[in-house]
């Protein structure tokens, strides 16, 4: 399942469709489906990993389309949906106990060096992202992927706009906390490589000059 980018998607989605939907249309809850899935999934890879976004994205479905007749149309369908969504992965992080981040597959041979450092880069936000308290990590990723408003972000996770706010910036904070860690340990890998190296080539001058020595003296 590929992301969707493209935040019209949900526009598509009329009160007519949902209503339809809610009375098993099967047509108008194969379109509801087709035009929110794939970020749904986005959404759930952020905050569950790879590994069960898809099954979690699935269970979203079931849920969603069990309770459509409970939507009022008071908000958005995208809040409404997205409120389904977060909880269905915070919920799933509570009982499970443990945070997972998605996989990054790199292909060395075949990369350019500019592109691995983006990778590498994207892998470590996704670390940091997975080391966040979910409640946060939910916050950030609905305003800074999904781009949906702070009065939407309440709206989906039933808490106050100043809350939203504030557990904003305390995800920024510790964000760029836990990036500069790694950073901090990137550098130290790096230097420990060049010792290591001018070590090994210390120890092989020396070898050489030894050998030297004894064929002098032979």
């Amino acid at each position: 399942m590929a992301f969707m980018d493209d935040e019209s998607s949900f526009d598509l989605i009329d009160d007519p469709t949902v209503l339809a939907g809610a009375v098993g249309d099967r047509r108008a809850l194969r379109e509801i489906y087709e035009a929110t899935s794939d970020r749904v999934f986005g959404l759930m890879v952020r905050m569950v990993g790879i590994q069960d976004a898809e099954d979690l994205t699935q269970h979203v479905f079931v849920h969603a389309f069990s309770k459509l007749h409970q939507f009022s149309g008071e908000a958005k369908f995208e809040t409404w949906l997205y409120r389904l969504a977060t909880n269905e992965a915070l919920q799933y992080l509570r009982r499970e106990k443990r945070r997972r981040t998605s996989e990054l597959v790199v292909e060395p041979t075949t990369q350019q060096p500019d592109l691995v450092v983006q990778e590498e880069r994207a892998s470590q936000v996704h670390q940091a992202l997975a080391a966040l308290d979910p409640e946060l990590r939910a916050i950030f990723i609905l305003k800074e992927e999904n781009q949906l408003s702070y009065q939407e972000i309440a709206a989906t996770l039933k808490i106050p706009e100043g809350t939203v706010g504030s557990r904003l910036n305390r995800a920024r904070r510790e964000l760029k906390r836990l990036l500069g860690d790694a950073e901090t340990g990137r550098q130290g890998d790096r230097e420990t490589g060049r010792q290591g190296d001018r070590e090994t080539g210390r120890q092989g001058d020396r070898e050489t000059g030894r050998q030297g020595v004894k064929g002098v003296k032979e």
